[in-house]
């Protein structure tokens, strides 16, 4: 599987962006995908992910101001963000994992990582 990543940015405080993950090779293996997303010096943190079912998780911080979702036909993944926070800076990441199952499931379950996006939320 190969994960393409793209849409980050620099976005003022309160704007929108949206990013975009395109899935290849053996997707058929996939039952999630995920964006995560890390800063410096921290440890990469879920931001939210959807299940082939349709499920979706988010974390506490981003609820209500993310969504995730998906477009089969295209094999992609998206992440809307509105009302972005300075805090919301960081490189953000897609992952996928064969993993089944509707819950949060540890960083190391994901198989697939694309490569960060950054995206950066001004004052």
């Amino acid at each position: 599987v190969q994960l393409q990543a793209s849409g980050g940015g620099l976005v003022q405080s309160g704007g929108s962006l949206r990013l975009a993950c395109e899935a290849s090779g053996s997707i058929f293996t996939i039952n999630a995908m995920g964006w995560y997303r890390q800063t410096p010096g921290n440890q990469r943190e879920l931001v939210a992910v959807i299940t082939s079912g349709g499920s979706t998780n988010y974390a506490d911080s981003v609820k209500g101001r993310f969504t995730i979702s998906r477009d089969n036909a295209k094999n992609t993944v998206y992440l809307q963000m509105n009302s972005l926070k300075p805090e919301d800076t960081a490189v953000y990441y897609c992952a996928s994992r064969s993993a089944c199952g509707e819950g949060i499931f540890p960083l190391l379950k994901y198989d697939y990582w694309g490569r960060g996006t950054q995206v950066t939320v001004s004052i």
